[in-house]
C-alpha cells in the first residue's frame, strides 16, 4: 500500500508575457514590443509574475511523481506503498498502492478497530477532519456520493457512507470526506514542486482486522472508477489519464508515476472494454517454452477474466491452468518432497540454483505481448533452503457469474515498468532496472524528464514470521475485487 520534494526555479520568462503592439506605416508593419509587467516597482513586478505563472501552471496538464516503499516479497512488507500529505496544515500518511479497486481512503480520528502501530516501522497518522482548515464532509446529494455510492433514502446533509469487505471477514467502513492532497509534481530533471488536488476520499470510522500488525495508514485506489485518485485529477484537467509502476522486487521501493512514458518504450495489449479492472485478453502460456497443455478456449472473455493488480502480492491462476503449470513445473524436479503450508502454499527444501533448477514461464497476451516471469520470481525464499511457490488456485475466487479468474499481482509485474494508458484504454510493459529512472513527457512543452526511483521503506527489518502470517491477511484483500 508509498512520496517527499523539490522547489522549482522562478522568474522564467515566456512568450506569453508579451503583449504586441502593432501600428501600420503604409505598407509596413512596425512591432512595438513591450513587456506585460514592464515599469513599476520590481518587487511588485516580481510577485506579478510569479502569480501569472501559479496561474498558467494550474492550467497545464502536468506529470507526478509519488515516492515508493515496501516490497513485494510475502516474507516481509509483501506490499508497496506511498505517502501523500493531506490537509492543512497538512500530514503525511502511508498507503499502500493498489491498481485494482477504485477509492483512496485512510484511517480516522476516533477510528474504532484501527491499527495504532505498525510492524513496518512507520508511524501511522490518523485523519483528523477538523484539524484541517481546508477539510469538508461529502454529503450523500453531492455528484460525487451520487455516482459512486447512490443512496437510495439520501436527505440533504446526510453523509456520504463507504464499506469494504474483504474475503476473511475484515472490513473498514466510514464517510467520505473531501480535503487537499499535495502532489510532487514534475517540473524538471529529477525536479518537482508542489501541486494541490480537492480529492474526496474515505475516512475509516470502522475496521475490523484478522492481524494489524503490518498495516498502512490506508490504500490508494487506482482504478478506472470516477471515484480514484487519478479520475478526480483527470477530471479537475490536472493530468492525463495514464500512469506508470516499476516495482523493485530486488531492493524495495521503485516508481509510481502519473504521466506519458516515453523512455522505455512499451509494448502494449488492449483492456478489455466495459470491464471494472484492468482486464487483459491472455491467449496462453508456455513453461520452459513449451506451450501448456491446457485447452484454448480456457481464457475465453465469455468465461474467464484476467486482472493486472498491483494490489495483489501473488499471482492466482484457474484450477485446471494452476494443476497443469505445477504439474510442468515440477517435472525438472521429480525428487521434491512438497509439503503444503498454510493449507495453499507448495514448499520444498532446495539448496541449488533456483533459477537453473526451474523453468521460465511466459504469459501471452493479444497483439503479440508477453509476460516472462522468472524463478526468482515466482518462487519464494522462507529459510536458507525452504522455498514455497508463489502460483496460486483461485479455484475458490469465481465471481458471482462463474467467470474463472487469472489474477496477475506484484509476484509477476516486479521489475518491469508497466504502463496504464486508461485514456487509449491499453495497458503494456517491459523488463526494467526498477532502481533505475524512466523520462515522462511534460505535457505542456513536449519536452521530456527524468523521474528516478525512490525508497522510502523503513531501515528496520521485518520479522519475517509474523510477515509470512500477516500476508496471508493481504491476499484476502483480492476478495473484494469479485464483491
Amino acid at each position: 500500500m508509498g512520496k517527499i520534494m523539490d522547489q522549482r526555479r522562478n522568474g522564467c520568462l515566456i512568450f506569453s508575457l508579451l503583449v504586441l503592439v502593432v501600428a501600420v506605416k503604409g505598407e509596413n508593419l512596425v512591432f512595438n514590443v513591450k513587456h506585460k509587467y514592464g515599469g513599476g516597482n520590481k518587487g511588485s513586478i516580481l510577485n506579478d509574475l510569479k502569480a501569472h505563472d501559479s496561474r498558467r501552471h494550474s492550467r497545464m496538464l502536468t506529470s507526478v511523481d509519488f515516492k515508493l516503499g515496501g516490497n513485494g516479497s510475502p516474507t516481509d512488507a509483501a506490499l508497496y506503498y506511498t505517502k501523500l500529505s493531506i490537509g492543512t496544515p497538512s500530514k503525511e500518511y502511508h498507503v499502500q498502492v493498489d491498481t485494482g479497486s477504485d477509492i483512496l481512503w485512510v484511517n480516522c480520528a476516533g477510528c474504532e478497530g484501527c491499527p495504532t502501530k505498525s510492524d513496518l516501522g512507520i508511524d501511522l497518522t490518523p485523519y483528523d477532519l477538523k484539524a484541517s482548515t481546508t477539510a469538508k464532509s461529502v454529503s450523500c446529494d453531492e455528484e460525487f456520493c451520487m455516482l459512486n455510492t447512490p443512496y437510495s433514502d439520501c436527505k440533504v446533509g446526510m453523509p456520504c457512507d463507504y464499506q469494504v469487505s474483504y474475503g476473511d471477514g475484515s472490513s473498514t467502513s466510514g464517510f467520505f470526506v473531501k480535503d487537499d492532497i499535495r502532489f510532487d509534481q514534475v517540473s524538471g530533471d529529477l525536479k518537482t514542486t508542489s501541486m494541490n488536488g480537492s480529492i474526496a476520499f474515505g475516512c475509516s470510522s470502522r475496521q475490523e482486522l484478522s492481524n494489524p500488525s503490518q498495516a498502512v495508514d490506508g490504500i490508494l485506489g487506482f482504478g478506472q472508477a470516477s471515484s480514484s485518485v487519478i479520475s478526480q485529477l483527470a477530471a479537475a484537467g490536472k493530468v492525463k489519464k495514464i500512469f506508470a509502476h516499476c516495482l523493485d522486487g530486488k531492493n524495495g521501493g521503485g516508481i509510481f508515476t502519473i504521466g506519458p512514458v516515453v523512455q522505455p518504450k512499451v509494448n502494449s495489449t488492449p483492456l478489455v472494454p466495459d470491464s471494472p479492472h484492468y482486464n487483459v485478453v491472455m491467449k496462453g502460456i508456455e513453461v520452459g517454452g513449451e506451450v501448456l497443455d491446457i485447452p484454448t478456449t480456457i481464457f475465453d472473455t465469455r468465461s474467464s477474466m484476467t486482472i493486472i493488480d498491483s494490489g495483489t502480492t501473488l499471482a492466482y491462476l484457474p484450477s485446471m491452468v494452476y494443476s497443469a503449470l505445477i504439474y510442468k513445473l515440477m517435472e525438472r524436479q521429480p525428487q521434491l518432497n512438497i509439503r503444503l503450508v498454510e493449507g495453499s502454499f507448495r514448499c520444498f527444501d532446495y539448496t541449488g540454483k533456483i533459477d537453473d533448477g526451474f523453468p521460465v514461464v511466459t504469459f501471452r497476451f493479444a497483439d503479440s505481448l508477453s509476460l516472462t516471469v522468472y524463478p526468482h520470481d515466482y518462487l519464494f525464499q522462507v529459510t536458507e533452503s525452504r522455498w514455497c511457490i508463489g502460483w496460486q488456485d483461485s479455484g475458490g475466487m469465481q465471481a458471482k457469474d462463474g467467470v474463472a479468474i487469472t489474477l496477475l499481482g506484484d509476484l509477476v509485474l516486479s521489475n518491469k515498468l508497466v504502463l496504464y494508458d486508461v485514456e487509449n484504454q491499453t495497458i503494456g510493459w517491459t523488463e526494467y532496472d526498477c532502481s533505475s529512472t524512466i523520462q515522462l513527457k511534460y505535457e505542456s512543452s513536449g519536452s521530456a524528464y527524468t523521474v528516478a526511483s525512490h525508497n522510502v521503506s523503513s531501515a528496520s527489518t521485518v520479522d519475517s514470521g509474523k510477515a509470512f502470517t500477516f500476508f496471508l491477511l493481504i491476499i484476502s484483500i483480492l476478495y473484494n475485487l469479485l464483491k
